[in-house]
């Protein structure tokens, strides 16, 4: 078995999220407290408890879920014995890049969270609410061809690209509100459903150049070391173990597509058989079956899932 940690995005986030690990785990604990600590919020509380508008708010978002991730991987390391020394890769969707960082040593717990909230705060920023909008376009038809043609047509309009190819069958379009929309248009016309997706801005697209700029300044500040897996980047699906390449991508990701087919792709053509999404939902487990079908995906999100998981191996 050759292993692979992913590390989910937005969109992950629940209210309750984490309760369990922390109930059962000193070691879930300690990473909440020093993600409350480093943000100086009580994070975690709006984690167990809401209300839920809160936590889905972009700058709240993104450390709750890395926190989550870090808290598995925490666990996993403490209570069962297994570190993310005994996966040949990482990687994570989006957000989820810092998390597989944060749990592969490349960063620390502190840095991590308080780029994520800078993170959310700068995406936030970048677009007024109501000028950009992402779209999903899901079915048998929806393939990265197609929704290259949908955003072509939407770019008569304005600004439309492909945002996150995340398997066959479910391609995120973003960019200006007008574009989107006719995007939309054709990819129905082209056999597509076509979605509009409840975001609070178009990520991974152009428009957000004003928030990678900001990361490029926070970046530059932070302390980055090689991490202890290498991370298969989603900008070029491909691995690195450079700091310094790892902080560029970093910034390039903001206004870049999330190449996480090809990434799963890669890594299942390169010798990894099995899986495991560490923190909150299964979406990525979802994702890997249906991208690497030969392939064992598991969702690691309860103490239950940890303890399988660690006697499994």
């Amino acid at each position: 078995m050759t292993l692979a940690f992913l590390f989910p995005g937005q969109g992950s986030q629940a209210v309750g999220m984490g309760q369990e690990l922390a109930d059962a785990f000193g070691a879930a604990r300690e990473v909440f407290q020093e993600v409350d600590d480093a943000l100086g919020q009580k994070l975690f509380a709006l984690m167990r408890e809401g209300p839920e508008d809160q936590l889905t708010l972009t700058e709240n978002a993104q450390p709750a879920l890395m926190a989550v991730s870090v808290a598995v991987m925490r666990t996993l390391e403490r209570e069962f014995g297994v570190s993310v020394d005994k996966a040949a890769f990482v990687a994570g969707h989006s957000l989820g890049e810092y998390s597989a960082l944060a749990a592969a040593g490349a960063i620390s717990l502190s840095d991590t969270a308080r780029l994520l909230k800078r993170r959310g705060q700068a995406m936030q920023r970048a677009v007024p609410v109501g000028q950009g909008a992402m779209a999903s376009l899901i079915g048998p038809k929806s393939d990265i061809a197609l929704a290259e043609e949908a955003a072509r047509a939407g770019s008569e309009a304005g600004v439309c690209v492909v945002a996150n190819d995340n398997n066959q069958g479910n391609v995120v379009i973003s960019g200006d509100k007008a574009a989107v929309d006719r995007a939309i248009e054709k990819a129905k016309e082209l056999g597509a459903r076509a979605i509009p997706l409840n975001v609070s801005a178009p990520f991974h697209c152009p428009l957000m150049r004003p928030a990678a700029d900001e990361m490029s300044e926070a970046l530059s500040a932070a302390t980055i070391v090689a991490p202890r897996a290498p991370l298969v980047a989603n900008v070029t699906a491909r691995p690195t173990n450079d700091p310094e390449a790892i902080r560029s991508m970093l910034v390039e990701q903001v206004t870049g597509r999330v190449r996480w087919r090809e990434s799963v792709a890669w890594m299942a053509e390169n010798g990894v058989t099995r899986f495991a999404e560490a923190g909150a939902g299964k979406v990525l487990s979802g994702m890997a079956k249906r991208i690497a079908p030969d392939a064992e995906a598991t969702p690691l999100n309860t103490p239950a899932d940890l303890e399988a998981f660690a006697g499994s191996l």
